[in-house]
């Protein structure tokens, strides 16, 4: 095998998704082993996070509506788990798991929308083991996890009475949506519920910076799960980031060097 052939995109791209794969490993088991010792008493240096608004609201909003009795709703867009959207779609599912934990004693759980099959049938699942590891079974709704529609304006139309009747105090969007996520975002707004937003499609996130009011922007979004403490692979996920982001920063600036050198 030449270096051409190992040069070409493919071979180059499997190669950062291996690099970037066992960063995660590695600070993954980092973060489990400091974990373990700030629990037998050593002092731990923890891994600051930069302040996200959307988060923090999000946490106080959480617990906020366990007292109030009101439902949080996530809308999970309508992209797949097999094709480019299927990122923003786990982080979704993700961030669904946590509020679902969070508001697991709750008489009003939170509901979930989508508008692709497979995404209800993942939400219902991740809704239903939720409920598993807090002993509240009797809680899990199959209703909870729904199909509104499986075109972009029925699915957008199918959510606004889940926003409207249901007395949802939050919103939260995560995942792949068009210009129909204007709908959802101005019903929201109607309701004068909180609305977290952020998608993988540059229309939706143009939109959502401009109605919601805590817009998650760019790769904010996948950094989700660490902010809301989903486990310890988000978390490496963000440091991993965070290596990989300087390394190509500083290869970029390498071949400028020898480019203006006359090396290359």
């Amino acid at each position: 095998m030449n270096l051409q052939i190992l040069s070409s995109p493919g071979y180059l791209g499997l190669g950062f998704v291996l690099v970037f794969f066992a960063l995660m490993v590695v600070f993954a088991f980092l973060w489990r082993r400091s974990t373990r010792r700030s629990a037998e008493g050593s002092k731990v240096k923890a891994y600051a996070f930069r302040e996200i608004s959307a988060f923090k609201k999000l946490n106080e909003v959480a617990g906020l509506a366990v007292e109030a009795g009101e439902r949080i709703h996530l809308s999970l867009g309508r992209g797949g788990i097999t094709g480019l959207q299927s990122a923003s779609a786990l982080v979704g599912l993700s961030v669904l798991r946590r509020i679902a934990l969070a508001a697991s004693v709750s008489d009003r759980p939170p509901v979930a929308s989508s508008g692709e099959g497979s995404l209800a049938i993942l939400s219902q699942s991740t809704l239903r083991n939720a409920y598993r590891e807090t002993n509240a079974d009797s809680q899990y709704d199959p209703t909870s996890g729904q199909v509104t529609g499986l075109t972009p304006f029925s699915y957008a139309a199918g959510t606004l009475p889940l926003i409207i009747d249901q007395k949802v105090s939050a919103s939260i969007l995560t995942g792949h949506f068009g210009s129909e996520v204007a709908l959802i975002a101005d019903a929201n707004e109607r309701r004068g519920s909180l609305t977290v937003a952020g998608s993988d499609s540059l229309p939706a996130q143009a939109i959502l910076y401009a109605t919601s009011q805590e817009p998650l922007i760019g790769e904010e979004l996948y950094a989700a799960g660490a902010y809301l403490q989903a486990g310890p692979m988000h978390v490496a996920s963000l440091r991993a980031q965070d290596i990989l982001r300087w390394l190509l920063a500083g290869i970029i600036l390498t071949g400028a060097i020898l480019k203006l050198a006359g090396v290359l």
